[in-house]
This record gives structure tokens, sequence and C-alpha cells, in this order.
């Protein structure tokens, strides 16, 4: 097996690391995280004057095509400077543009895909349910009834990230409680943020603050028939082929936040002195590199072999619920040696490495709990489920 780039993937990687060092420098980044309140719109800016939006989007909808890969290698480089940051992308590029894609009719990818491959609308995912976390199915109680032309939409999600800034919402809701298991009767409904009865709070956060995580009420909230996405009642389904990606691309960014922890702990390492010399000398800390250098080439293995099955279609699940552990738990341990190896200046908001931290610590939790993970994985083997 050959895991490394061709020669087009590593053209594309270079143009985007070039791209990334000269635009989207971490001291900047720092800067838009810190600013909790507002959404980042100069580095939406950024990325829309570059095209970055249309990776992934097939050519004929305005976009510049490619594969998971090529979202694969834009999403590490990406995330090498802008940690959490990387959802001003991701969120549409992935989640919108890609669901549209699975599942949207031909007049709705004719209607959305272009804007989205410009860099002209903006999605956000409305999915977590307030008392649901990783039960999304148990504790789904937001619910839409049918009425004339469309739907009437009633409830609230929380963790809506970039709600306040979003042209479209992508909801996940109940449209029929008759039925014989909690994956049947779901809807997917692509909403137009600006509709009447639609308020957004914004969640304070510990990480990815720019972001700006709401909770989103629904209220009376009328959809029409041509904002549905897939069939009613069959959104679980339809949900299915976008999972993988998903933890593809989250496996892609912890990978990048490895590269950017791996190269600010050396350089720090070469430069501060202690006890008559650079700290760089001392093996404690020669181990702590070793240790996360070891971690950034597992993930990396396992993020290019999971992201090769994705992109010739093979069964993965398993696999990229494999990576989604493993690249999250090495993220969150790189940074907090990294931390540990910068000391006091590891713990400032003056350097990035707690920024790191702060940002990659939700992904062990989401969009599925690392022990849910666990749980699949075991079942995969035979065993029964444990909850």
């Amino acid at each position: 097996m050959d895991f490394s780039l061709t020669e087009e993937q590593q053209a594309f990687k270079d143009i985007v690391h070039r791209w990334v060092e000269a635009e989207c420098p971490k001291d900047w980044m720092r800067k838009l995280e810190a600013d909790e309140e507002n959404y980042p719109y100069a580095l939406w800016d950024k990325l829309k004057e570059q095209g970055f939006f249309g990776i992934g989007i097939p050519e004929e909808w305005g976009g510049l095509g490619g594969d998971v890969v090529m979202q694969m290698i834009f999403a590490r480089e990406f995330a090498r400077t802008a940690g959490g940051l990387l959802w001003t992308w991701g969120l549409t590029s992935f989640g919108g543009a890609k669901t549209i894609t699975a599942v949207g009719s031909e007049e709705q990818k004719q209607r959305w895909l272009p804007k989205m491959a410009s860099g002209d609308l903006r999605v956000s995912l409305s999915m977590t349910e307030p008392d649901g976390g990783t039960d999304v199915l148990g504790a789904m109680k937001t619910h839409a009834e049918k009425v004339d032309g469309g739907w009437k939409l009633n409830g609230a999600k929380m963790w809506t990230t970039g709600a306040k800034a979003a042209d479209r919402l992508l909801v996940l809701a109940r449209t029929d409680a008759n039925v014989e298991k909690k994956h049947h009767g779901l809807t997917m409904f692509f909403v137009d943020a600006k509709s009447p009865g639609i308020t957004s709070s914004l969640l304070p956060k510990l990480g990815m603050r720019a972001m700006g995580s709401c909770e989103v009420h629904y209220e009376d909230v009328f959809v029409p028939d041509e904002d549905v996405l897939g069939t009613p009642g069959q959104a679980w389904y339809a949900m299915l082929p976008t999972l993988n990606n998903e933890r593809i691309m989250v496996g892609a960014q912890c990978l990048g936040a490895i590269d950017g922890v791996l190269e600010d702990a050396v350089a720090y390492m070469k430069q501060r002195t202690a006890f008559g010399g650079i700290i760089g000398r001392f093996q404690i800390l020669q181990h702590y590199i070793a240790d996360i250098a070891t971690w950034q080439k597992t993930t990396e293995l396992l993020l290019y072999y999971v992201a090769q099955l994705q992109s010739e279609g093979k069964p993965c699940g398993i696999e990229a619920n494999m990576l989604k552990m493993v690249a999250t738990e090495n993220a969150v341990k790189a940074a907090d040696l990294g931390i540990q190896i910068m000391g006091g200046m590891g713990y400032s908001a003056e350097t990035d490495m707690q920024r790191y931290w702060r940002d990659h610590r939700i992904l062990r939790m989401t969009p599925i709990s690392n022990e849910m993970v666990r749980n699949s994985i075991a079942e995969s083997f035979g065993l029964p489920r444990s909850y």
C-alpha cells in the first residue's frame, strides 16, 4: 500500500500551505478566535476570494471538483493555523454541500450548490437537541407537521454553530411520531435562516469561540415543500452517506492541529533557554516531541487510509470511527504536552498551544462521543449493544 500523495495532490497541498502562511497566520487566527461575539467574516471573505468553497463540489454545479482526499488535504493545511476556525469553511463545504449533493433533487442542487461553491451561501447544522447530545434520536423533540404548501416547524436546537451568520439551517425534525423504530419518521429541512419564528442566542464556550455556537428556537416556522431534503420521514437514511466524510474531516482537522503543535513546540525548544542552554537539550522534552511526532504519523496513516477507502467507494464505517477516536485523542494529548513544553507561555493567550487544546477537546464528544465510537467498534465484532 502506498499512501503518498499524487503529484497533483502534492501540488495542491503546497498551494494551500503557501496561502495559509501568507493569508491566515496564527497571530491573526488568535485574534479572530478571541472575538467570541463576532463571526469571522474577514476569514470567510479570504476563503471566498480564493475559491476554496468549491473544493469537493462537482464542476457541473460551479465547484472545483475533487474528492474527499482533496478536501482532507485542504482541511489539514488550513487547520494548522485555523484550529477550530476550520469550520468557517467546513460547515458549508462539508455540512451543506455534501448533504445537498448526496440527497438533494436536481432542482435543489441547481439552486444551492453554485452559491455554496462561490461562497455566497453560509450553512449551519441544527441537529442537537437540548436534552440530546449523542442520543440524537432518543431526545428528538423538534417536530414538524404538514400544512398547505409545506411544513410548520417547532422545537429547539443546541450548539448550532454559526447560526447568527447563516443563510440556511440544516434542521433534523420528527415528522411522524407513530413509528416502530426511533430512526424512522425523521425529515431533513433546509430552512431559510431569516424565516419568521427563528430566534438565536449565543452560547459562550471554552473553545471554537468565534464560530458562534447558538441555541436556536423554532416557533411555527413555515418551511416550503421545496426546502425538504430527500423523502419525508427517511432523513436518517439520507444522512448515513455523509457520516464517514464527517469523521474524515474531523480527522484532518485534528491532524492539522498536531502539525501546528509540533512545529510550535520544536521552535520554542530551540530558542528558549534555561539552566545554561536551550531547553531542547533536555531528554524529557525530547521524549515529548517523539510522542507528538508518533501521534502525528499514526493519525496521518489512518486518515489517508480511510480517505482512500471512501474515495474508492469502499465500506469504511468502522475505520472512520476508529479515525475519529484516534485523531481526537491524539490532538488533545499533543496539545497538552505542547502546553507542558512551553510552560507558562503555553497557557498564555498570547500563544496558540492553549487554543489547540481548547478547540479540539470538544471533538472527543462531538459529532459522536468517543465512548459511543468504542461501542460501535466493539459491536462490529458481534458483541451485544451495551445501551
